[in-house]
This record gives structure tokens, sequence and C-alpha cells, in this order.
């Protein structure tokens, strides 16, 4: 008996694969599925979709270590819980983060046509898979934490040397904003690299030095040279009775105000008690410009932009930056009249890191995410919510940081709340990231 199938049941076969047929439509994706392959179409999602993946991830890992030490179970540390901490959550997503938004608006900054995403995906998915090698290095090998750490640094090395070519590659008149902003990357690199240096040779207070150097001289001065340049933009857009108010005397005071705090909190991990000489200086700088930050909050817009959340959210942020300087320099006033024990410990960095830093990135890139999906410029009650939600986290982090007493409790509820926050950011975000725009728009 013949096997061969039947002219009829080859043309059904047929028919039924052929494009256009119902059986065919059936099996092919939903035009709105979400897929990986739209990552890589643009620069944004990339970025944005790594760093809620690992904004994620470190939230849910310290949440499981501190329940974990109130539990009295004992997790092995190859590396100082502190010092894990520290470099996790200063360099583990606020980099992607930059990604995402730097290549997006960087190249607009400098006048050039937009940029893909394809240059970038080997060193983003360097950098994850370094931190990846990190967290388990963290509990099983210093070594291997080093190794995962050097990864990461190979990775943004790449990134820093693309946002260096745009700004090579430009004509623009002014340049000044993103050419900060790559030094302040080229900064970031070299701290990355004393970090994996010092935990391989288990020199762990220079791996907090190179913290404290990665946090006041990298993250912070792209994030008030980005402030500086959009804040006042996004205001006067929002809000007709206000200006685009900006002079570089003021950005150039924000980063000289970093570059001091810098070197004071290097000098505090590597030379601790710092000299009261270097104290007043410190309280010297800080306490003005906590004054000039507060002061420029106002003069912003800050008590018009509640009326439209997505401006509030990032004004809120912004407040931080001046409330983290002042605690800085009312902790440098306490050492100087009482002593070490004077000091307000996290208080400050807390404020300016869990306060200014992620609050201001979950704001822009909220309003980043929202206007390249085709989606309102808007904050909804969703993303209202989960940004209270992180607010309250930072509150709860620096009154623990004030209240020793309650500082067990309090930490607890921080990294909770923050886990609630940032983790319902990151799947509602990372949702949008994968799926093709509402308005049928590329990009």
């Amino acid at each position: 008996m013949s096997t061969s199938p039947s002219p009829e049941s080859v043309r059904s076969v047929a028919s039924a694969a052929a494009p256009g047929t119902p059986e065919a439509a059936a099996r092919a994706p939903a035009p709105n599925a979400w897929r990986f392959a739209r990552l890589t179409t643009a620069p944004h999602r990339l970025g944005f979709f790594g760093a809620a993946f690992m904004l994620a991830l470190t939230a849910l890992w310290w949440l499981l270590a501190l329940v974990a030490r109130d539990a009295g179970l004992a997790l092995p540390w190859a590396v100082p819980p502190a010092v894990a901490h520290g470099l996790t959550f200063a360099l583990a997503f606020m980099p992607l983060f930059m990604i995402g938004f730097l290549f997006t608006a960087g190249p607009r900054w400098l006048g050039l046509a937009d940029a893909t995403a394809g240059p970038l995906v080997r060193p983003v998915i360097t950098m994850i898979a370094g931190w990846l090698v990190a967290l388990v290095g963290y509990h099983a090998s210093a070594q291997l934490a080093a190794l995962g750490i050097a990864i990461v640094a190979a990775g943004w090395l790449v990134i820093q040397y693309r946002f260096w070519g745009f700004v090579r590659a430009s004509v623009a008149k002014d340049q000044r904003h993103p050419r900060i902003v790559a030094v302040a990357m080229a900064i970031g690199a070299l701290a990355m690299i004393c970090a994996a240096i010092a935990i391989a040779l288990g020199r762990f207070d220079h791996a907090r030095a190179a913290i404290q150097f990665a946090i006041w001289g990298f993250l912070a001065p792209v994030f008030t040279t980005v402030s500086h340049r959009m804040i006042p933009f996004f205001s006067a857009s929002a809000v007709p009775t206000l200006d685009s108010w900006r002079p570089y005397w003021l950005l150039n005071v924000m980063l000289a105000t970093l570059a001091v705090s810098a070197a004071g909190a290097v000098g505090e991990v590597l030379w601790w008690p710092l000299p009261n000489a270097a104290r007043v200086v410190l309280l010297a700088v800080q306490g003005p410009a906590a004054l000039l930050m507060l002061w420029l909050a106002w003069r912003w817009g800050m008590v018009q932009s509640l009326r439209i959340r997505l401006l509030a959210m990032l004004h809120g942020g912004f407040v931080w930056f001046g409330l983290a300087l002042a605690l800085a320099a009312c902790s440098q006033a306490r050492m100087l009249w009482l002593g070490p024990e004077g000091s307000l410990g996290l208080a400050p960095l807390h404020a300016l890191t869990m306060g200014y830093l992620s609050c201001t990135l979950i704001a822009m890139i909220t309003r980043v995410a929202a206007g390249h999906s085709g989606r309102p410029l808007a904050a909804d009650n969703i993303a209202w919510t989960l940004y209270l939600i992180v607010q309250a986290a930072v509150l709860l982090r620096v009154a623990a940081a004030l209240w020793q007493a309650g500082a067990t409790v309090l930490t607890l509820l921080a990294i909770v709340a923050w886990t609630a926050g940032c983790g319902g950011w990151a799947l509602r975000y990372g949702n949008w990231l994968g799926r093709p725009r509402t308005d049928g728009r590329p990009g």
C-alpha cells in the first residue's frame, strides 16, 4: 500500500500553512506580544530592562539577606555584607538605567542622529553577567566576586567609549552637559576597577572607599548634571509661569560640592576620624550648598509641580539632594562638637542614594518609558503609588540611621517597602519595554 500523501492532503496542509490563512494567523504571535527581540530595537528598551531586572533582583537578594540575619540564620559571606550591599546598590542598576537614558537623550543633546541599541547589547549583557557572578561570589569566594566586578567594569568601559564617540562626533556649540557626564562615566569605570582590585586583595576598607568614590564622584555628578539640564526644562514645559532658569555657575557649584564631599567621604573610610580642620571645610561647603539646593528646588517650581504628578516625582527626588547635604553638614557639626560619636551615620548617604538618586531615577525613567511607549506623559495611580512606596522606604531607612533603638525594625521595613516599590516598578515597566508602542510608531 502506498504511503505517499494524496494531492488533496498536500494542498490542504500547504493551504493551512500559507500566510494569511486562519490557521497561520492562529499560530503567529500576537502583534503586541512581549518579545525579548524588542529590547534590542532602542537603547532605552535595552538599558531600562536590564536595569529593572537588576533593581528587582538586588532588592530581593538584600531582603532575603536581612530577613535571614534577623531570623538568626548564618549566611556565608566571603565579602563583608556592608561592602557587598554598597557595591551592588550603587552600581548594579543605576549605570544600566544611565545607558538607557544617555543613549536616548545624549545624541539629541549633541545634535546627532538617534543611537541604535545594537552596539550596546554585548556590553549590557556583560555587565549583567558580571553582577550575577559577583552576587554568587559575595557568598562563595571573594576572588569570584572580584572577577564579577571586573567583568562589569569591562562592559562599562565599552559603554563609556561609545558615549565618548558621540561627544567626539558632535559639532554642537554647547556640549557641557554631555562632556561632564562622559568624565563622570570614566570616574565610574575607575571606581569599579579599584573595587575589583581591592576585593581581590582582601582590602575591604579600600573597597568601601571605592564605593564612596563611585557614589559622590560618578553617580551624583551624572544625576546633578541631568537635573540641571532637565528639571527646569520639564518644569517650564509643563507650567507656563515657570522659566527654564539654569545658569552654569549653579552647575559648577553642584559639582564642586560633590568633589569636596567625595574627598571627605573617601577620607572618612581611609583615615577615620577625620581631622577637625577637614570637618570645618566640609561643613563650610555642605551647609551653604544644602540651603542653595533647597532654595533651588523652590526656584525650579517645586510648589507649582505638586499639581502635576510626573513633575512632582522629579522635584520630590531633587529635594532629597538638599536634605542629604543638610544631614551631612549636620553630621559634621555634631562631630566637631561631640567627637566621632556625634556622627549621623548612614543617614546622609541613604538620603543621597535612596532619596535623590533612586527617586530621581524612577521619576525620570517613568517619564521616558511612558513617552517612548506611546503613552501619555503622566503618572497614573499605579506609578504614583509605586513612587510613594519608594519614598516611604527612604524615610524609613533614614529614620533607622537616626534612631538606633529602632534601627533593626525600621531597616527591615525599609527593605520591604523598597522591594515592593522597585519590584512593582520593574514588573510594570519591564512589561512595557518588551511590547510595541501603543501608538504604532517605531522605537
